[in-house]
């Protein structure tokens, strides 16, 4: 009888959330599309609400309704600041982010390094310093480094650091750089966001050239500044994530995954870019 009673008490105690931090820039927060206040009250803002009294949500949000959908618990956090790498999260949001998180996703600014673009020792060096800092607290802290997409803006147009190049050159650019990252942080892995931006423009998901028009039934990856990401740039990120941190197949949620309907996908896109997510997460170590 004792076993008994102690056994119902064990399996009636509540299993605590695992916590998860995000921590990035525009490319977290959702700039330039509704991923941006996408559901803020699902997750925590770490930096509170901004000038106009809004609070993120983000990717960080859409991976919340992701795992809610999975039957899985996450509590999760969100630290961003636009235009900023790890460099500036560590000395500056130090006391909002030292603490210790079950799991850490982050990404620094687009280019690798804003003043030296293609450069990937900044990256390198924070990468690792902000991991330390995260392992300091919790030594089974698993991190993750999301690897970014290419943009349009410094592919097309004369004068930029990737003219002339294909549009996939810099998303392999940055993959190579996060690669060093990881390496040297000794992280859990990569998001390979950007690599699986590559993969929708090879498989005509996705079109390659916003400058020239959309293509008919291809999605556009980027938002109106050709820089950031459109909803489907985002939700293909987040789906990423998702794999990767939950290790969860993107095509499990299928195509009436709530994220996708509330964006107004059609069911096409949204199992297109679940697909998508789904054989980039294959082709990665």
């Amino acid at each position: 009888m004792k076993r008994f009673l102690l056994a119902a008490l064990l399996f009636a105690t509540p299993v605590e959330a695992k916590t998860i931090l995000f921590v990035g820039n525009s490319f977290t927060f959702g700039a330039g599309s509704p991923t941006h206040h996408y559901k803020p009250e699902t997750v925590t803002d770490l930096n509170g609400p901004d000038a106009k009294g809004k609070l993120v949500g983000g990717v960080p949000a859409i991976f919340k309704a992701f795992s809610r959908q999975a039957d899985l618990d996450y509590d999760v956090s969100v630290e961003t600041v636009g235009g900023k790498g790890l460099d500036f999260h560590y000395p500056e949001k130090r006391a909002l982010l030292d603490k210790p998180w079950d799991v850490v996703v982050m990404n620094g600014y687009s280019t690798l390094d804003q003043a030296n673009p293609g450069n990937p020792a900044l990256l390198v060096s924070s990468a690792k310093q902000i991991s330390d800092m995260f392992r300091g607290k919790n030594a089974k802290a698993e991190i993750w480094l999301t690897a970014t997409w290419s943009r349009a803006d410094l592919t097309y147009p004369a004068g930029k650091p990737w003219t002339g190049k294909p549009i996939t050159q810099m998303g392999k650019d940055v993959a190579a750089g996060y690669a060093l990252a990881a390496q040297s942080a000794k992280v859990r892995g990569v998001v390979p966001a950007g690599l699986a931006w590559n993969r929708a423009f090879e498989a005509g998901v996705a079109d390659d050239n916003p400058y020239d028009g959309i293509s008919a039934g291809k999605v556009d990856l980027w938002t109106h500044d050709h820089y950031h990401a459109s909803v489907y740039g985002y939700y293909l990120e987040a789906l990423l994530v998702f794999g990767k941190v939950t290790g969860k197949n993107p095509l499990s949620l299928g195509e009436n995954e709530t994220v996708a309907d509330d964006m107004g996908f059609s069911k096409p896109q949204t199992r297109a870019l679940q697909q998508i997510a789904h054989d980039e997460l294959a082709a990665t170590p």
